[in-house]
């Protein structure tokens, strides 16, 4: 009964995302006004808007224009459920299950509005700076959190050296290279999970992204200064570093 009770919340939340992910890049209100098609601009009903039963039983169709739908609205509900799913059968119901649930609800937010906008909205990262400093206060958290201090150090650690990177190759090329907001995201990962954390992720997410356009180097479809969205693979490191921070943290101090 559990798990049912957090599929729902993984798919309603993960809907709530789709919101966010169209509206945010378009600076419309996510609050305000009912879903609509965003071909034929109608107001969708609630029989037609549960996540992925809707999406199925629609044939992928809006009832009204029978125009597709793009599979990413079950797809982020799909995922949001898994993450949601994961995350409650590891550390059952407990503030850190709640707060994993939140900041991976915003990386999903973020992860497709930079895929395809090549934008993170300051909403979204303001927000989780200020929770993953202010949750830093609470002694009984799990170990993967940081104290306050190791969370303010991350999070002016996570935005300096993006910054920093920005800065350097703006004097030498003379041209802009990454965007303050992945600065900003790797300072929520600061926040949360304190200056250690952003080593790791920083040499994975690079690493990642170097070998995900290699292929498309190799075929000229992009070159060295092509732009890429950087956020999802600075989530993905982030992602990985929530799996492994215990062996990472023991090989550092043994």
């Amino acid at each position: 009964m559990d798990f049912l009770f957090v599929i729902i919340l993984g798919g309603l939340w993960g809907s709530f995302a789709n919101v966010c992910i169209y509206r945010l890049p378009l600076d419309k209100g996510v609050v305000s006004g009912r879903s609509y098609c965003p071909k034929c601009k109608n107001q969708i009903f609630w029989e037609d808007n549960i996540p992925i039963l809707s999406y199925l039983l629609l044939s992928g169709k809006c009832r009204k224009c029978k125009k597709h739908i793009s599979y990413q609205y079950p797809l982020v509900e799909f995922v949001n459920i898994l993450f949601f799913t994961i995350i409650y059968f590891i550390y059952g119901l407990t503030l850190t299950t709640i707060l994993l649930m939140i900041l991976s609800l915003s990386f999903i937010i973020i992860f497709f509005i930079d895929l395809k906008h090549f934008i993170i909205p300051n909403e979204i990262t303001f927000s989780m700076m200020a929770l993953g400093f202010l949750k830093s206060f609470d002694p009984n958290l799990n170990s993967m959190f940081p104290n306050y201090i190791n969370s303010l150090i991350g999070g002016l650690f996570g935005y300096g050296i993006i910054w920093s990177i920005i800065y350097f190759y703006k004097q030498v090329r003379k041209k802009e290279g990454m965007g303050l907001g992945d600065a900003k995201l790797l300072s929520v990962i600061g926040f949360w999970f304190g200056w250690i954390a952003i080593p790791f992720v920083i040499f994975i997410s690079s690493v990642v992204a170097l070998i995900s356009v290699i292929p498309s180097l190799i075929k000229k479809n992009k070159n060295m200064s092509s732009q890429i969205p950087f956020g999802p693979f600075i989530i993905l490191g982030c992602i990985l570093y929530i799996i492994f921070s215990e062996q990472y943290k023991n090989l550092l101090f043994g």
